[in-house]
């Protein structure tokens, strides 16, 4: 009988395992029904072809259904959302690049590795599980009782699937992580339909922005700057005053500064996405709308501006490999972290501090006549460590060599990673860096030709805003002509840094941001997108 009762206790914690970690209540659901169902019927079958092919079956099933409740913990806790198969499979090798820009090479291959071995182990041990060399014989007591336990827990599994829930603590894990990805594949494939239609359909216009002729705009993403930043206790003590001291800092300098929110279609990562949102005008909230978006050619704010004259440029330090996106977006120029000629160390994920990439930006690509650039800030992404300081003497910077003593300052993320309130300390510190030099910066460049656009890219993940935390991130718009900050008034605007924080969950979409300048600042009439 210990076969019966270990074997099935041990695939019933394989199965609940997961949903623990989900939703932090260990115990909770206790039960999992298809492995008293599973491992009793597999006991006493008898040895043949039939029940090999069942037993891989159930086996690959057992294997998937696991997967599948890891990988729904692991968005959740990464991206504050459940994980959709359909979808999120691309992101394994996003997800790989993550760890080695954490953690090194070597580490990250280990860590694969280590989940590959924990894998073939799994499957290794629901083999010897569920393929017994010697099945228990009905004949006999204890397969009676195995054939009996099966009956009993077949039985209130259809009652649980009846939603009339015998046993409070019990659940479907297997069945209902299958049942929600199918619903998904469904829904996911309809929707995709429906924004393919829509693109072809209807396309967005290319509009001129003659409000903005000649002036440069700069529009800066903050990595990870969430409303929780400003309203979360924890963080907004180290926020709010560098805040405020920016605001004076840019009156004393003749600038002028309004504050709003707007809601980002994602939170934790997939920065790419907010990108996309700004500039297409389109709500993009997953990666094969991404793609969707890029391969119809669909306009954006950077042929609104290319019809209005300006030179487009990216800025993207955080991209290391081939960057097709970029060409597809339409950009004149483009520049990804190889093509910045910083000599100073990599910092964790970190390529460059974000105080050199603006002052290379300021030198080495703006250029004399109008632009608009588009900015990707990357000192605010997790790990957070090491924090650096502000350098007040900008003329210092140069190559970036003078960001050496910083390469192994501070606690490496395997070390601060064992520390939640450390980890959120040194969220508000990396945000706040980012925000103050940001801030520094638009001292440097802003002037009446220009309108700096500084924003979040997204909400840092649940471990940080905890959970039902809004999406709405930060909005600071810049410029030393107070009339480029007019028509954000209507769209709940305020002067200052600091935005109203009441209702942050009704803040306006990202993707609003295309119409809004278009409205402020475009022609009467557009021009087709092909055009």
């Amino acid at each position: 009988m210990w076969r019966l009762f270990l074997g099935a206790s041990a695939l019933n914690v394989l199965l609940v395992a997961p949903l623990w970690w989900r939703f932090g209540t260990i115990g909770e659901p206790l039960i999992a029904w298809e492995a008293w169902i599973i491992v009793p019927l597999m006991l006493v079958l008898p040895k043949g072809m039939s029940r090999r092919l069942l037993g891989v079956a159930l086996i690959s099933w057992v294997t998937l259904a696991t997967i599948a409740n890891l990988g729904n913990a692991a968005t959740y806790m990464a991206f504050g959302r459940s994980l959709n198969l359909y979808l999120d499979t691309p992101l394994v090798r996003s997800i790989f690049h993550l760890l080695v820009g954490n953690v090194g090479q070597v580490w990250a291959v280990c860590a694969m590795l280590a989940g590959t071995v924990l894998l073939l182990g799994i499957i290794w041990g629901l083999v010897r599980l569920l393929l017994p060399t010697s099945p228990l014989p009905l004949n006999h007591l204890k397969g009676g009782i195995a054939l009996g336990i099966a009956v009993l827990a077949s039985a209130l599994a259809v009652v649980h699937l009846t939603g009339k829930a015998l046993v409070y603590q019990a659940a479907l894990p297997m069945v209902e992580a299958m049942r929600y990805q199918w619903e998904q594949v469904v829904i996911t494939h309809q929707a995709r339909l429906v924004f393919a239609e829509q693109l072809e359909t209807a396309p967005l216009q290319t509009r001129a922005l003659p409000g903005l002729e000649g002036r440069n705009v700069l529009l800066a993403f903050v990595e990870s700057y969430g409303v929780s930043a400003l309203d979360d206790p924890r963080y907004n003590h180290v926020l709010r005053p560098t805040l405020a001291d920016m605001e004076r800092r840019l009156e004393e300098r003749g600038l002028h500064v309004v504050s709003g929110l707007l809601e980002a279609p994602i939170r934790g990562g997939q920065s790419w996405l907010a990108h996309a949102t700004l500039l297409s005008g389109r709500w993009i909230d997953n990666q094969l709308w991404y793609r969707l978006m890029l391969s119809t050619q669909s306009s954006t704010l950077i042929d609104d501006f290319k019809a209005t004259g300006q030179r487009t440029l990216s800025v993207m330090p955080a991209i290391t490999l081939a960057w097709p996106e970029g060409e597809a977006y339409g950009f004149d120029d483009i520049a990804v972290a190889e093509d910045i000629e910083y000599a100073g160390p990599a910092l964790n994920w970190v390529t460059m501090p974000d105080q050199f990439t603006l002052d290379y930006t300021q030198r080495h690509l703006l250029g004399e006549s109008p632009v608009f650039a588009q900015m990707a800030l990357i000192s605010s992404h997790a790990p957070w460590t090491p924090i650096l300081p502000v350098i007040d003497d900008w003329e210092t910077i140069g190559d970036g060599t003078i960001f050496a003593p910083w390469e192994h300052a501070g606690d490496p993320p395997e070390v601060l990673w064992q520390d939640v309130e450390r980890i959120r300390d040194h969220y508000a510190w990396s945000v706040d860096y980012a925000v103050e030099v940001t801030g520094r910066w638009a001292e440097r460049v802003v002037d009446d030709k220009t309108l700096l656009i500084m924003l979040g890219d997204h909400q840092p993940a649940p471990l940080i805003t905890g959970d039902g935390a809004s999406a709405a991130v930060p909005v600071h718009i810049i410029s030393g002509d107070p009339e480029l900050l007019a028509p954000f008034y209507a769209y709940g605007f305020v002067d200052g840094t600091l935005p109203t924080l009441e209702n942050p969950e009704k803040a306006a979409r990202m993707s609003q941001l295309r119409s809004w300048l278009q409205e402020g600042f475009g022609a009467e009439s557009g021009t087709e997108a092909a055009q």
